[in-house]
């Protein structure tokens, strides 16, 4: 909780510095002054800095605090969203309720939750998929580079691991959605640009053409694939170092048994960290792949809502891959325990 309230209160300030009069961004071509005033009395523009914070965080939190009195900004009744009223204490009602992310200021009346509902889940495909490819693949290729330390196919590894770390995603986007889905389109037969959801040309509605998720999720699982195989090469030869490794080796275990059953599962806790941080990091590090790909995602709805500075809506999002990222960590841990045998005891 104190993460999120950290982020919540980053968030805030580093938005609120930003120049421009919100009211102005909502009101658009239909600017005058008293609708510019009446936005600013009806979302707390006019309130002192302070002010805004606490309705900010009041609005973020499952447990808010409203006014009984008509008119009141924090009135409950002139609030959009749902809430159980729990106790009144004179002018005040507590209630539980969902975390309420306002209202976009370009798309009026379009709420930052259904924006964020509508273009997440995407993300997480992309990221999955993503995550997918790099565990699939790096773990078996570091396996294959402990295995043959020093040698040719540990070294060819190990460099296109670098090349791999080292190279941008945006960069790595550009170049793939260019030879796949340009160059050699007559053989991959796969598009530049695409979502997982695709109106139908004949009036079918809206269909999942997964084939638009194989380039952008090669892409973004590039990075990861390349750390993800130097971690498990790593951690395998360390553990193949310990006592209890020349102890099954004693007692005449296979290499294969010794490296599948007991060096491999002792090896995953640095790969689990790696992969539950770089899956947390990719629903945020995908806004140049998406927007590339034209995958819609958060990612590209960031880009999009930056370019129009629709502030609810970064605002939002940046909340909400943080809470994704709190809760990935929390997730770990107990994962840990069923990976580690020492913490089973």
């Amino acid at each position: 909780m104190l993460v999120l309230w950290g982020v919540a209160s980053l968030v805030f300030c580093l938005f609120s510095i930003l120049p421009g009069d919100p009211s102005r961004m909502m009101l658009g071509q239909r600017d005058n002054e008293e609708m510019r005033l009446a936005v600013q009395e009806k979302y707390g523009f006019n309130k002192p800095i302070q002010e805004q914070y606490l309705l900010f965080l009041n609005d973020l939190s499952p447990l808010s605090i409203h006014s009984n009195k008509k008119g009141a900004i924090s009135n409950l009744e002139e609030h959009p969203y749902q809430a159980i009223k729990l106790f009144e204490i004179g002018e005040r009602s507590f209630v539980l309720k969902t975390p309420y992310l306002r209202e976009s200021f370009v798309r009026q009346g379009v709420s930052v939750t259904s924006i964020i509902a509508d273009t997440l889940p995407n993300t997480l495909v992309l990221a999955l998929a993503a995550m997918s490819i790099a565990l699939l693949l790096g773990i078996p290729l570091g396996i294959i580079s402990a295995v043959h330390v020093h040698k040719f196919w540990d070294q060819f590894l190990s460099t296109v691991s670098v090349l791999g770390m080292a190279l941008p995603s945006f960069f790595s986007a550009i170049v793939i959605a260019w030879l796949f889905g340009f160059v050699w389109q007559h053989i991959t037969n796969l598009p530049m640009t695409g979502s997982l959801y695709v109106v139908d040309d004949y009036g079918n509605g809206e269909q999942i053409v997964w084939k638009n998720l194989i380039l952008p999720a090669i892409t973004l699982g590039i990075r990861p694939l390349a750390v993800v195989m130097q971690l498990t090469r790593n951690s395998i030869l360390d553990v193949l170092q310990q006592d209890y490794i020349r102890t099954a080796r004693a007692k005449g275990l296979s290499n294969r048994s010794v490296l599948l059953k007991h060096a491999l599962p002792n090896a995953m806790n640095p790969v689990v960290t790696a992969a539950s941080g770089w899956f947390a990091s990719m629903l945020a590090g995908a806004v140049f792949v998406e927007y590339i790909f034209g995958w819609n995602g958060l990612g590209k709805e960031i880009v999009h809502a930056l370019n129009y500075l629709d502030l609810p809506v970064v605002m939002g999002a940046v909340l909400t891959l943080s809470f994704c990222f709190v809760l990935i960590t929390i997730l770990v841990d107990f994962l840990y325990y069923f990976l580690d045998p020492k913490l089973r005891g």
